[in-house]
């Protein structure tokens, strides 16, 4: 009896054990180790604020952008009128993000439908092929524009009468006469009509305004803006974005207009939206085989009563560059990226990081918000009509002096 026990226990205690093993074996391929540290919270991956070169392969966003958006966004509720742009991923992200309400997307181009929609997560109910059936049915506040420069004025024709606000990326317009009539219908219906530049949320050039408005480097005396890049089609930039990108029609110009607006949009900000009294330009074709409409190179010579301005804008340099350089009676700024700057003020050298920008000034969407709550605070600033009727009127004046080989008088 004893014997049988024996063998009883040990026959359970063999059983028990390969029981234990088996749990074991389970919990660990199915229990994730605990970290040394915490895991940060995942959240969407941000896409840099820059040009189309960040977005060079739309091969690689597919993968890791086709997710749904985690939250629904507040706010002013947003249309956007056209695809074709490249810097529309920045808008794009901020929905997948949940911070932008964008109600409607017209564009009659229905590839471009898919394939922002799988990379964003938009559902098919947002998009139109019309700008105005959106508008009639979806109601925006605002028209974000992302589409030819030349088209800008279509949106303004569409939502100017329907008493829509209107934000289109730079430059403005095409053409001054362009400029001008979306000028007359924003006045006539009392709309918001602004510009987004890249540069206007770079917390180093509101640093050396700062400065430039306290005195500290004097009466300004010349200045010099460099944007550009290696170009358009060098970068990456997508077939859709280049159609019209290199466009003299389209775009109004190549070099000039693309980044030389850049420049003459940040020289009237920090003149006060005084106007110039003449503007020389020159323009070189250095790829006639790559961009054989419109100029790569241009460089613009801008006078003041009491200063002198340079615009330096190219799609021939070995890389991409947005920088500024101030000199005034007392000093000198240097702004060399968006946070990075110098200021010299006799003696003193002082290199260093600029604080972020505060809301509503920091991006887009922070900032077409408050001005539709405040048109009348945010006229003067970067991205207001009257500082941009003033840079078309710079950018015309240069196309002018190209074409006649003069200068031109204002």
């Amino acid at each position: 009896m004893k014997t049988k026990l024996s063998k009883g226990f040990k026959l359970f205690l063999a059983v028990a054990a390969f029981n234990i093993c088996c749990v074991a074996i389970t919990k660990a391929q199915t229990t994730i180790p605990t970290p040394s540290k915490p895991l940060a919270p995942t959240k969407p991956e941000a896409l840099p604020p820059d040009t189309a070169a960040k977005f060079k392969k739309d091969t690689t966003l597919k993968k890791k952008d086709t997710v749904v958006v985690k939250k629904v966004a507040t706010g002013p509720k947003v249309g956007i009128a056209g695809l074709n742009h490249d810097h529309i991923h920045l808008i794009l992200n901020e929905y997948r993000n949940g911070n932008v309400n964008i109600v409607g997307i017209a564009e009659p181009d229905k590839k471009l439908w898919e394939k922002y929609g799988k990379m964003y997560g938009v559902p098919d109910s947002l998009f139109f092929e019309d700008l105005k059936t959106m508008c009639q049915k979806r109601k925006p506040v605002i028209v974000l524009g992302y589409n030819a420069v030349g088209k800008h004025i279509d949106i303004v024709e569409t939502c100017a009468p329907m008493g829509i606000s209107v934000m289109v990326e730079k430059p403005l317009a095409a053409t001054l006469e362009q400029a001008k009539r979306m000028e007359f219908l924003a006045f006539k219906y009392y709309i918001n009509l602004l510009t987004n530049y890249e540069t206007t949320w770079y917390p180093s050039v509101q640093s050396a305004y700062n400065t430039i408005k306290t005195d500290s480097v004097g009466v300004i005396r010349k200045m010099v803006f460099h944007d550009g890049h290696q170009g358009p089609k060098e970068i990456g930039c997508s077939e859709d974005f280049l159609a019209w990108l290199t466009d003299p029609v389209l775009n109004g110009a190549g070099a000039l207009n693309d980044f030389g607006c850049y420049g003459a949009d940040m020289m009237t900000w920090m003149m006060k939206g005084q106007k110039p009294i003449a503007v020389t330009a020159i323009a070189r074709h250095y790829k006639p085989g790559v961009y054989p409409k419109v100029e790569d190179d241009a460089t613009i010579i801008v006078e003041y009563p009491e200063a002198t301005g340079m615009i330096e804008a190219s799609w021939n340099w070995p890389f991409g560059i947005k920088d500024m350089e101030i000199f005034g009676a007392k000093g000198y700024i240097h702004t060399f990226d968006k946070d990075s700057l110098e200021v010299r003020i006799d003696n003193t050298v002082r290199s260093f990081k600029a604080a972020p920008l505060a809301s509503p000034a920091d991006a887009p969407v922070p900032y077409f918000t408050y001005a539709l709550k405040n048109p009348l605070q945010v006229r003067n600033d970067r991205s207001s009509l009257k500082n941009n009727m003033v840079v078309m009127m710079i950018l015309d004046a240069a196309k002018r002096s190209i074409k006649e080989g003069k200068r031109i008088v204002l």
